[in-house]
């Protein structure tokens, strides 16, 4: 994980998808993970001078968060919570 400073708004959606639109290879689920006052990525080394500036310029709008985002928030993923429900097919 690559730690940057956390944007004042931060919408985790929208930066995954601002970062994935400049070429920087990240995924959903814990790939975006706020400590304090501090935001982790999961991403690649190489992209942290991109990241860096996307996640500064980065103005989140406030969405409704969806399941896998409320999922995501306690650490977990839909297939996490089908395998706890074993639902696994």
């Amino acid at each position: 994980m690559i730690v940057f400073t956390k944007p004042k708004k931060l919408n985790g959606i929208q930066l995954r998808e601002e970062l994935r639109n400049a070429g920087v290879q990240i995924s959903d689920g814990r790939s975006v993970v706020i400590i304090d006052d501090e935001l982790h990525l999961e991403i690649d080394s190489d992209h942290q001078d991109k990241a860096q500036e996307i996640v500064k310029n980065h103005f989140g709008i406030e969405t409704e968060p969806s399941p896998a985002d409320k999922l995501a928030a306690a650490g977990l993923t839909v297939d996490d919570l089908k395998s706890l429900l074993g639902l696994n097919a």
